[in-house]
């Protein structure tokens, strides 16, 4: 089993994807279908708005299956005049 732990790293999934890949992600991460995830974000929207909030963090910090950074990675180096290719 931990065997299992050290390969999997949290990602945002290019297969279930339905906007970012944020749910897919977390989804496959966990192991439950990415759906539950979708509906405990609409939860979270409704019952005060973090849902939005928190996908949008998710967003920022997961990288994208088959790359290495993420967006808030990509936004910083920009900033800093580094080159940095999305």
């Amino acid at each position: 089993m931990s065997n299992d732990w050290e390969k999997k790293r949290l990602r945002r999934s290019a297969e279930h994807r339905m906007l970012t890949g944020v749910c897919g992600g977390i989804g496959q991460f966990i192991g439950i279908d990415a759906n539950i995830v979708r509906l405990a974000f609409a939860v979270f929207t409704l019952l005060g708005g973090s849902g939005i909030l928190l996908y949008i963090i998710a967003w920022l910090i997961m990288p994208e299956e088959g790359t290495d950074t993420s967006v808030l990675e990509h936004i910083i180096r920009n900033f800093q005049g580094k080159q940095s290719n999305l």
